[in-house]
């Protein structure tokens, strides 16, 4: 008997609800797969139906569309001769699971339900899934007719078993349970399981990617063995981006490493190892087989078939490889480039309009669709014919073929600059310089005569003229004007999105981009229904710290040199008066701190889960070389009082790619109440007691030194 094993690990482009690309999708990676010589291949969770299906699970058409797909695929010629480990929902003794489907040759070998599942931050699955609880134990599970029919059984082992071929042993995780204090490998392992495969609906967070391979590398280092991880990409119908990173390790190594980010919406890894490798090593670690002789046995489905061949001596295994990593800013240039891409071709839209101030944040925005153009560029030259196929649907031109991503970029990207009277020249000058570096079609328009409208109906119905502070008017004055201009630029960005192309004689329309930052957004330091309201936000989850490495980055990498003249100028919203034709307003000033600050406040509320008064406590200590008490107590209560005023705009929050574990995104992310006491009274008072008596000691150690 042969001693090698050839595995497949995929990622996969799914789509929720979409259940024909998706099994296309499936077929397409099994084929390449079984043309690389693999016998087993794994696939995504939930990849039948596509992770993303939320409040859709709990349809009967979606368990129907997902026992049809499955049908397919027994039924399809492509999968036979090489075990499929395929996931979707299943719906057993009126209980619906997340399941994984494992089948050969038109016969399922097991349902393998998920036993923890993922409900914390983005993840619901409680809400739509139950976790099977009986650890080590199996049922019958009664197939529909239409399997019946195919597979010629009438019952499958469903539950908490592993599959015993002629010459290994595999057990499943799934996902969340890699993550869990005592995850289903540990015991396996030490049960005699070699392979262990984990299929993964995990998203894209900033500098998440070393703990998903930690976890993999470290649970093969502790009890040896294989294990396999599949995992979704790109976009599937919100707000995450499922990053891939697939891959294969072997004790404590890793030998093959999927792309984090990727147009390619079907991405096999494959590797060669031997069995022996494991055995060996087990062997002599005595501590982990003193453990696995006290280890409970796992019910074993027998499959009568092997995943080596007799003869493999010549055949060559993988060699091990070395992880490599993204900084920080080459994710953001590519995360978001990829899930923009996601969105335009499944929107069925012609582009992006953007409006472009001059500012970091909106320069930010077009460097992502720049970097965008890149990825397609390169696709289409690597010979990627389903990119072909979409940007051709999108530029409405059948023989189209990208080569230059800033001629792309002026076919797919309108940018616009709205001045006012409040606007510098400076900003302008920005503006249009980024515009002709990639290449978009830039639009400069007015919007004076629109504001002095608007402004000019409220003083004839009232009688009454507002002016902004700077002549002379109150606080609630200068608000509104500031508040005018800004949803002006909203309307006309709708309009010029629709029409844009109309006026050009060119068909479709555009998706309005916006660019509030994930800080911005936390305060409210944004106005409600102004160009912050958009289609969609790429940078929404992204700080302004990051932001910045970001278009450094940009400015580096794609010789865009405008940018360094966007950098050193000073962030600002241009809504007041110009003092002398100079900015006079900053959004730091406004803001009352600084985004570092406030970068700070937003980890501390949210990842760190601290209120007011917890918050105080932790900055005390960090602040102490620059701060006194009297002053981290005033931040922090300007913190919370502004935080608190402008929750409500998080309701209407535009839907932003998440890449932040402390963004403010109100949909599913950050739940909160969006009407707050906003005194706080009882937190702040906590805090103020706290401040007196480190003063008043602060006072009698001064006392005792005199």
């Amino acid at each position: 008997m042969g001693r090698k094993v050839t595995l497949a690990t995929c990622a996969l482009n799914q789509w929720a609800l979409d259940f024909e690309g998706n099994l296309q999708r499936i077929l397409k990676s099994i084929e390449i797969a079984k043309s690389r010589g693999a016998r087993y291949r794994l696939g995504p969770e939930l990849e039948i139906c596509g992770y993303g299906c939320w409040d859709h699970y709990y349809e009967s058409d979606t368990l129907l569309h997902s026992l049809q797909v499955l049908a397919a695929l027994l039924e399809s010629p492509v999968t036979q001769d090489i075990i499929c480990d395929v996931g979707m929902p299943v719906m057993h003794r009126n209980v619906r699971y997340n399941c994984r489907v494992i089948f050969l040759n038109r016969k399922i070998l097991l349902i393998r339900p998920k036993m923890a599942l993922a409900n914390e931050a983005n993840y619901r699955e409680l809400r739509w899934f139950t976790p099977w609880s009986r650890s080590r134990q199996i049922e019958e599970h009664f197939l529909p007719r239409m399997l019946q029919d195919l597979t010629k059984q009438d019952t499958v082992p469903f539950g908490d078993a592993v599959l015993a071929t002629w010459d290994t042993c595999i057990g499943s995780e799934v996902c969340e349970e890699l993550w869990t204090p005592h995850s289903p490998h540990v015991d396996m392992g030490l049960d005699g399981v070699e392979i262990i495969t984990n299929a993964s609906g995990s998203h894209h967070v900033l500098r998440k990617a070393h703990a998903r391979v930690d976890l993999v590398t470290m649970a093969t280092t502790k009890n040896g063995g294989i294990y396999l991880l599949a995992n979704q990409k790109g976009c599937d119908g919100d707000r995450l981006y499922y990053d891939g990173c697939a891959m294969i390790a072997m004790n404590g190594s890793i030998f093959a490493q999927g792309s984090q980010f990727s147009l390619d919406d079907v991405e096999v890894l494959t590797a060669t190892l031997d069995l022996e490798d494991i055995r060996s090593y087990r062997a002599e670690i005595s501590s982990r087989n003193l453990a696995a002789s006290r280890v409970s046995p796992y019910p074993r489905v027998k499959v009568d078939f092997a995943l080596s061949c007799h003869e493999d001596l010549l055949e060559p295994v993988s060699e091990p490889i070395e992880w490599k990593y993204h900084r920080p800013e080459e994710e953001i240039s590519l995360g978001p480039a990829c899930w923009l891409w996601d969105y335009l071709r499944r929107s069925q839209q012609a582009g992006f309009f953007l409006p472009l101030s001059g500012g970091v944040d909106s320069a930010a925005t077009a460097c992502l669709i720049y970097s965008m153009c890149h990825q397609v560029c390169k696709a289409v030259a690597s010979g990627n014919q389903e990119v072909l196929a979409d940007i051709r649907g999108i530029v409405d031109e059948s023989s189209y073929t990208p080569k230059d991503p800033r001629e792309l970029c002026g076919r797919i990207l309108t940018t616009c600059y709205m001045a006012s009277e409040n606007s510098s020249q400076e900003t302008c000058n920005r503006a249009r310089g980024l515009a002709q570096e990639i290449g978009s079609h830039h639009i400069r328009l007015n919007i004076d005569p629109a504001v002095q409208a608007i402004v000019g109906i409220f003083s004839l119905v009232t009688g009454r003229s507002p002016l902004f502070a700077a002549h002379g008017g109150g606080s609630r004055e200068n608000l509104a004007l500031q508040n005018v201009q800004a949803r002006i630029r909203m309307v006309l960005a709708y309009l010029f999105a629709q029409l844009s192309l109309w006026s050009r004689g060119a068909r479709g329309g555009l998706l309005v981009l916006g660019s509030a930052n994930v800080d911005e957004s936390l305060l409210g330091y944004l106005t409600k229904y102004d160009c912050s309201s958009a289609d969609i936000n790429p940078i929404g989850g992204i700080s302004k710290t990051d932001l910045r490495a970001f278009v450094q980055f940009c400015k580096e990498h794609f010789q865009l040199h405008v940018l360094q003249d966007i950098l050193s100028a000073p962030a600002t919203a241009e809504l007041e008066p110009l003092a002398n034709g100079q900015v006079s307003q900053t959004d730091e000033d406004d803001m009352g701190m600084t985004y570092t600050e406030l970068s700070l406040f937003g980890r501390l509320r949210k990842i760190a889960k601290a209120g007011p008064y917890s918050m105080f406590c932790r900055l005390l200590t960090t602040w102490k070389d620059t701060c006194t008490p009297r002053q981290v107590a005033d931040k922090v209560k300007q913190f919370f009082w502004k935080y608190s005023v402008n929750r409500h705009k998080m309701t209407t929050l535009t839907p932003a790619y998440h890449a932040e574990n402390y963004s403010p995104d109100d949909n599913r992310f950050d739940l909160r109440p969006f009407l707050y006491n906003t005194r706080w009274p009882w937190q702040f008072q906590c805090i103020e007691s706290q401040v007196l008596q480190l003063e008043r000691k602060a006072h009698q150690d001064l006392d005792g030194l005199d």
